[in-house]
């Protein structure tokens, strides 16, 4: 492509934050759109997380362990000590602790999608797109699924939904109904409705807190890998200056490296705030 063919830098943003969908949306609000770049990624990492973790409890053993095993020990482990910390109860650790270790590897997984180079598999999507008589610029591609808020909410409820399932099930039906409507003012039927609001909007808190923070953090460093990438573009039109495709190369090691605690700290700040809601659950106001 020509310099003068060459999208400008709002264009090639925009592009790269378009999601592949299967149709057009009719409104700002549309539920029968589906952003299917971020389901097909999810899934596919999901599939992997799951595959790796089997694939360590198949060949584990008791002797010495190789650094595969090992590893995932230490991860085991860690998971483990944290439910204990937070969920004393031991038999709902039976599924907490196995729910919190498969959020971190499956966030973790997807988060690390930032890390590969920003035109890559959209390229790749483009040139096959373009192979089956299709206009190019029209094939979107976003491969990281936390940088899509539809997914960090959907994964942000479906902790609201166990909750409310530990709710039931450690109080029961009538005592979490109970509490909802007598805490955290105390229990005088003037206070019941400001009760109730009040635990809704908690929960609703929560629940979009929970889901925005790892979007925002995501977001943010999939737009910083862009403009880095713009670096890189204007560095290859322009040979000539010797100083910007050098900061393309150290902008973009310095942040790499650094966006890999990032990437882990945040798989790890949405599994710990897993444990603190679910425990939360178990707690009698």
């Amino acid at each position: 492509m020509s310099v003068e063919n060459a999208p400008t830098a709002g264009e090639y943003i925009g592009h790269h934050l378009t999601h592949l969908q299967n149709k057009p949306m009719a409104g700002i609000i549309d539920f029968s759109v589906y952003n299917l770049d971020s389901i097909f990624w999810s899934v596919l990492l999901g599939v992997i997380g799951c595959w790796v973790l089997w694939n360590a409890a198949r060949s584990a053993h008791s002797g010495v362990p190789g650094r595969f095993q090992a590893a995932v020990e230490i991860l085991l482990e860690m998971v483990d000590n944290q439910a204990k910390g937070i969920i004393h109860n031991a038999q709902s650790r039976k599924l907490v602790a196995p729910l919190a270790l498969t959020v971190f590897v499956w966030i973790f997984l997807m988060n690390a999608m930032d890390l590969l180079p920003v035109d890559l598999l959209p390229w790749v999507w483009a040139s096959y797109y373009e192979l089956m008589g299709h206009d190019p610029s029209h094939a979107y591609l976003r491969v990281v699924p936390s940088a899509d808020l539809s997914t960090t909410l959907g994964l942000s409820s479906s902790v609201l939904l166990v909750c409310v399932f530990y709710n039931i099930k450690i109080k029961g039906a009538g005592g979490w109904v109970h509490e909802l409507f007598t805490a955290p003012f105390g229990n005088h039927f003037i206070l019941w409705p400001v009760n109730f609001v009040m635990q809704m909007i908690e929960f609703a808190a929560k629940t979009v807190s929970h889901g925005m923070r790892l979007f925002g953090n995501m977001y943010a460093g999939e737009l910083v890998f862009m403009l880095i990438a713009l670096m890189g573009g204007a560095a290859a039109a322009s040979m000539s200056g010797v100083l910007l495709p050098l900061g393309h190369i150290i902008a973009g090691s310095i942040w790499a490296i650094f966006h890999i605690l990032i990437i882990t700290l945040q798989a790890f700040i949405f599994m710990m705030l897993t444990l603190v809601y679910i425990g939360q659950a178990h707690d009698a106001h």
